[in-house]
């Protein structure tokens, strides 16, 4: 199914974050510096997007989905799954992740990512209507864009 436009940014935030895991899974990790270099990574992509991208899911997604009973599983799931890849997250941060660890959290995420896209956004474009979806769309733009605000260097005026 094409994804709504209300749902595209997180669908092109998962596609980075799977090209993150497809890298990380190719990548030899072979020396503890290698590690380090990619854990840098994993913890600068939080950083940059997938903070907000789970605060926007959290705020928005997920309570939309939970207004179909069917779904709240679905998101007790993904929930939890948010709670571990945070604490991957965080393990990179720490520079704790041995290469086993670091393969294993690119393959959790990578997991997470495709049950969020392929049955959480397909149930909830088969089930809400255009006005719902606009109004999770809205809401996702302006978590995103408060993200991207906190994000600007302040300049120095002359």
């Amino acid at each position: 199914m094409l994804r709504d436009k209300n749902l595209v940014p997180l669908s092109r935030q998962h596609q980075h974050a799977l090209a993150l895991c497809v890298r990380i899974n190719r990548a030899a990790l072979s020396t503890p510096a290698e590690l380090k270099v990619w854990q840098s990574e994993v913890q600068q992509h939080f950083e940059q997007e997938i903070h907000a991208h789970f605060t926007a899911e959290e705020a928005h997604i997920f309570p939309a989905a939970r207004r179909h009973p069917e779904l709240s599983p679905l998101v007790d799931e993904l929930l939890a799954e948010h709670r571990q890849l945070r604490d991957g997250f965080a393990e990179a941060r720490a520079r704790a992740l041995d290469r086993a660890a670091l393969r294993k959290f690119a393959e959790a995420l990578s997991a997470h990512i495709r049950k969020e896209e392929r049955r959480l956004f397909e149930a909830l474009q088969a089930k809400m209507t255009a006005e719902e979806l606009r109004g999770v769309g809205e809401g996702i733009r302006e978590v995103l864009a408060q993200a991207a605000r906190a994000c600007i260097v302040p300049t120095r005026r002359r």
